[in-house]
């Protein structure tokens, strides 16, 4: 199956948007994308489709408010930075999809909220009553207040544990990368794309993982736990590059490329039945 039959057959997305995709060159969100985006979400829901964003940049965003504090790395500072950057990310995103019509809510969280039944169904329930009003919900970690325990600490595994929450057909990583490769293309020029894996095991072994990004948090790594996560759900993930306002858009009428992660059947009957 391809990228483009997947989407067409899924009606509940989730979209992760990482901070590289974000930021300008000089550090600052830029905004034109993100209305570009939004209107590249607000195409696809016309079309009945519901929508969740995970979206990063909160510190992104900070920067961009109070460049005095760029080179500050005590934490206090950080997590402060984090709470500024997180209302005018907000703003900007409400701004955005304001544009087409479209509310947005946001939901900020952490690693003990997937881990309390209370809270995990509250928190199922409120993205189930938004996205049924046709309210898009914006999910970032609560970085202003988590810390090392309680820290998922990047957005693609929260981006899974919340298509895992939702039940979602779909979770989507854009970044700034065009999907996996064997190596690192920027280094390495023979370096082979992959197109689709069903075998993360023998994925892990065939290539080199490579470290973070100066923006993120996560890497080549957090986005194949993300994808381990979601398939072993049964909930394909597609990784590509989001530097375009309209890859999704792209994505969807095939003429971007990204990498499929989809389990195996007899992966997925293990995982559902318990089965060795």
């Amino acid at each position: 199956m391809t990228i483009q039959e997947i989407i067409r057959n899924s009606r509940k997305i989730v979209i992760k948007i990482g901070s590289n995709t974000l930021a300008q060159k000089d550090g600052t969100v830029n905004v034109a994308y993100m209305e570009q985006f939004a209107a590249s979400c607000a195409s696809l829901i016309a079309k009945g489709k519901q929508v969740i964003v995970v979206s990063s940049g909160a510190q992104v965003a900070g920067l961009s408010t109070i460049k005095g504090w760029a080179h500050k790395r005590d934490v206090h500072y950080r997590q402060a930075l984090c709470a500024i950057g997180q209302v005018e990310l907000m703003d900007r995103w409400r701004s955005a999809f304001g544009t087409q019509g479209i509310h947005v809510a946001q939901l900020l969280l952490t690693k003990e909220d997937f881990e309390d039944d209370h809270r995990t169904l509250n928190i199922r329930n409120t993205m189930f009553t938004l996205v049924d009003e046709n309210v898009v919900p914006i999910i970032n970690e609560n970085d202003s207040v988590a810390f090392d325990e309680i820290r998922i600490g990047d957005n693609d595994n929260l981006s899974a544990l919340t298509a895992i929450l939702w039940s979602a057909d779909l979770l989507i990583l854009f970044s700034d990368i065009d999907g996996i490769y064997t190596d690192n293309p920027k280094v390495n020029p023979d370096a082979r794309f992959v197109e689709s894996v069903t075998d993360i095991a023998a994925l892990r072994r065939d290539i080199t993982i490579g470290s973070t990004s100066s923006f993120g948090t996560g890497g080549i790594e957090t986005k194949i736990q993300a994808a381990e996560k979601t398939t072993a759900s049964g909930i394909p993930l597609v990784l590509s590059n989001g530097g375009n306002g309209d890859a999704l858009l792209a994505l969807a009428d095939g003429s971007q490329r990204g990498t499929l992660f989809m389990a195996d059947e007899r992966s997925l009957f293990r995982a559902i039945t318990g089965n060795a």
